[in-house]
């Protein structure tokens, strides 16, 4: 597949080697697709990304940049559950929890069944290592 267009505005989406369009100057809304396309190139090249460097290459606007790509985040584990995939959220840690996910990354996965645990310590980082072993 090839590459996406660099640079914050320029993007190309690319569908079974075919384009499918071309972004410019890409509406707020449109945060979501960049937020998607910069996690599955970190997922892909195994790379942790932390909240913040993941709404930077999304563009998020403000206000509450971090609470928008989270509860979205939220959104994406829950389809991914459904589609009996890896949970592609678990690469986006916190730099103030010692390279974990947020809580919240915790508490919906709790919700849907896939763990059953504490937001922090041994356990909480034996499941969050299992998910991107």
């Amino acid at each position: 597949m090839p590459k996406p267009l660099s640079g914050a505005y320029n993007h190309v989406i690319y569908a079974e080697n075919q384009i499918v369009t071309k972004m410019t100057d890409t509406p707020h809304l449109d945060w979501q697709l960049r937020a998607e396309m910069a996690l599955n190139a970190a997922v892909a090249g195994r790379h942790l990304v932390t909240y913040a460097e993941l709404a930077d290459a999304a563009n998020i606007p403000p206000p509450h940049r971090i609470h928008k790509l989270a509860e979205w985040l939220e959104t994406l584990i829950e389809t991914d559950h459904k589609a009996a995939t890896p949970l592609r959220a678990a690469w986006v840690i916190s730099r103030n929890r010692n390279q974990l996910p947020a809580p919240g990354f915790f508490m919906k996965c709790q919700e849907l069944g896939v763990y059953d645990g504490p937001a922090k310590g041994a356990i909480a980082r034996a499941f969050h290592h299992s998910l991107i072993a």
